[in-house]
């Protein structure tokens, strides 16, 4: 049991290096925000391992972006920075993880040998942490980046954070159900 666990952190630790090494492989859009591959180790280790796992590998990405700097804050008071820094990377990236939602869905689909099935789990599961990161960067941007807002600044930032949400859920549905069908023994822990 111990070994398990242990096991289980340093998945936690390897996928949460390697999700915030992928976040630099991103192409910065001109308006703002960017598009990588940084949700791909989150939802790979929320479909082997759960969602508690997954949303902990969220959490410690968005904690090594903010330990690093690699962070954008608005330039209001310190209470304000600190509850948009806790939505914008801790919360933004630890919700990823409830894609694992899926997990057993993907389980079953791949005993039965059903390639369609699992990638209809993995695509579901993405869509749902995608969504979620989406709702709370859109709360984060009409709560602190407001004053930016041209018109309506819930239109504004629903906008603002579709222009890169919409490309990263697409990137990290193709890559996901391209790795899970080509390689499912990666979710398997047991293989």
């Amino acid at each position: 049991m111990r070994n398990l666990r242990v096991l289980l952190m340093v998945e936690i630790a390897i996928f949460g290096a390697l999700g915030y090494v992928l976040d630099f492989v991103a192409f910065k859009m001109p308006q703002g925000g960017s598009v990588s591959f940084v949700m791909i180790p989150i939802v790979l280790i929320a479909f082997r391992r759960g969602v508690l796992a997954g949303v902990l590998t969220g959490l410690l990405i968005g904690l090594l972006q903010i330990v690093t700097g690699v962070i954008s804050v608005t330039p209001l008071s310190f209470g304000f920075v600190v509850m948009q820094v806790l939505l914008d990377y801790l919360v933004a990236y630890g919700v990823v993880g409830l894609a694992g939602m899926m997990r057993g869905r993907y389980l079953h689909a791949y005993r039965e040998h059903r390639t369609g099935g699992m990638i209809t789990a993995v695509v579901i599961g993405l869509f749902i942490g995608s969504l979620l990161r989406y709702i709370t960067h859109v709360i984060t941007g009409i709560l602190f980046f407001g004053m930016f807002a041209e018109g309506n600044v819930f239109i504004y930032s629903a906008v603002y954070n579709a222009t890169y949400m919409i490309p990263v859920f697409l990137l990290a549905a193709f890559v996901c159900s391209a790795l899970f069908a080509a390689a499912p023994k990666l979710v398997d822990t047991k293989a």
